[in-house]
């Protein structure tokens, strides 16, 4: 057992013997106090056991089972893979036969070949030859679905644990008591955010269902919902995406009284609504992180002034590059699947400068972009997906903090109408999961070298179709939201 590990379960069944009727979970439907986790946890443990469950797939909703069954695992270094619930089918079947899984909880395992077994709610498959994992690895988290193939990032549970005892000693300066999952818990974000760091601090986490939160599939958000919620549960922090915090900062005249942390990350905040939002009185916490860092890797501390994204979490390392790359080091990942392993410091793909101690982000030198809603796209993916349509010869898609995608199109004819080309992209869309979709779209010149929009070999210059069509790309200052 690794050392965070065993210092984590301590902390558990410390909280238990102190306090064992205070909360640990809620779902709105069922109530687990401290002091009753461990055999609840120990029952699951066993359950995964006799069914020799080796690589499981957790495609629950939120909800108190999805928090025992990922602390099952945990505890017993099994290898969780946590699936999104916006995943098609062909992403799911790439998780299933990536990771080599041979455990499923929750609905959607038959047709991707797990049968129900004896044991409730886990269902099986045979792997006769599983595919390899980089030594260590106890937790998959694959990128969120920026292709149709996304990439499975292996962690191990110091490295995961270590972001979430940071995190602890980040936010001492305000009292968590209760804390309320407002992103899916196959967020990595949230699982470590919203589950262990609570747990590790003796609060009680409220995990009611996504659509409880006001989520409206992958893309859609309903702030009256989500203040429901709220108001219920009086959490003392909570974890936004940007697109959230605008929402309920519209809807709501004053934050909620009961918060004491809003933790704010997964994409660029923008700098008006960070403004409105510290004004009307929600304590935002503006972070950086990613997937290949274990989650988080800087934040503003509640009560400083912003700055950026802020600074380094005490557990994490970062550098800029002599181009200004920020490079982290610190519990970082072991290497993606099927690919080799990495050691030493991550380049991240993204820009920035130092403010002081504080990290400032200037851009990203990758291409894929990162929605309102905290969805990485590759926009190849979706333009080879349009371009597979016979009225489309060419096309350009950006969403970069924006809640929906816009695209550029060069129709396969010049005389080809704008309700044809509608229809096309409403086919290519169809083959899409909703937050990868085209939004809106407008016509425009052919993309070629001689225009400085193509290079030689056929592939865009996106650097420079930004620059020329960049008032209909961008995005206004506020947030995600698109004319």
């Amino acid at each position: 057992m690794s050392d965070r590990l065993e210092r984590f379960l301590d902390r558990l069944a410390t909280h238990a013997e102190r306090d064992p009727a205070a909360t640990a979970l809620e779902d709105g439907q069922r109530r687990l106090s401290y002091g009753d986790l461990a055999n609840e946890i120990d029952a699951r443990r066993a359950r995964l056991a006799a069914v020799g469950a080796r690589r499981v797939g957790l495609a629950l909703d939120n909800g108190v089972e999805w928090a025992l069954w990922d602390l099952a695992m945990l505890a017993d270094a099994r290898v969780a893979v946590p699936v999104p619930a916006f995943f098609g089918d062909a992403q799911r079947r790439h998780l299933v036969e990536r990771a080599g899984l041979d455990a499923w909880i929750g609905s959607g395992g038959e047709p991707l070949g797990f049968i129900a077994t004896e044991t409730a709610d886990i269902a099986t498959r045979a792997v006769p030859t599983p595919p390899a994992l980089h030594p260590g690895t106890t937790r998959i988290t694959f990128t969120s679905g920026t292709s149709a193939a996304p990439k499975g990032v292996c962690l191990d549970t110091e490295a995961v644990l270590a972001v979430a005892m940071s995190l602890a000693e980040a936010v001492a300066q305000v009292t968590i008591e209760r804390h309320l999952a407002m992103l899916p818990l196959a967020t990595l974000l949230e699982n470590l955010g919203g589950l262990y760091l609570p747990l590790w601090l003796g609060a009680s986490v409220a995990l009611p269902s996504a659509a409880e939160l006001g989520w409206q599939g992958a893309s859609g958000f309903d702030a009256d919902t989500a203040l429901a919620a709220i108001e219920r549960y009086r959490p003392h922090s909570l974890i936004l995406v940007p697109q959230q915090l605008q929402a309920l900062v519209d809807a709501a005249p004053a934050a909620p009284e009961s918060l004491q942390l809003v933790a704010v990350g997964g994409a660029r905040v923008a700098a008006p609504l960070l403004e409105r939002a510290l004004a009307d009185g929600w304590p935002v916490a503006e972070g950086y992180g990613l997937s290949e860092c274990a989650s988080v890797v800087c934040l503003n501390r509640p009560g400083e002034t912003p700055r950026g994204v802020g600074r380094p979490l005490p557990h994490a390392r970062v550098r800029l590059s002599d181009d200004g790359e920020v490079e982290v080091s610190g519990a970082t990942m072991l290497g993606y699947l099927g690919e080799p392993p990495v050691t030493g410091w991550h380049a991240t793909g993204d820009l920035g400068h130092w403010a002081g101690d504080a990290l400032m982000l200037e851009g990203r030198r990758r291409e894929v972009f990162i929605t309102a809603y905290g969805r990485n796209v590759d926009p190849q993916w979706v333009e080879g997906v349009l371009v597979t349509r016979p009225g489309i010869a060419q096309a350009m898609v950006h969403g970069e903090a924006m809640t929906h995608n816009r695209a550029l199109i060069v129709p396969a004819a010049q005389d080809l109408t704008d309700e044809a080309i509608a229809a096309e992209i409403t086919a290519a869309n169809a083959t899409l999961p909703d937050y990868a979709r085209v939004g809106e779209w407008r016509r425009c010149a052919p993309f070629t070298p001689h225009n400085d929009q193509l290079t030689a070999n056929g592939r865009l210059r996106r650097t420079a179709i930004l620059a020329a069509y960049r008032d209909w790309l961008h995005p206004p200052s506020r947030q995600g939201v698109t004319p």
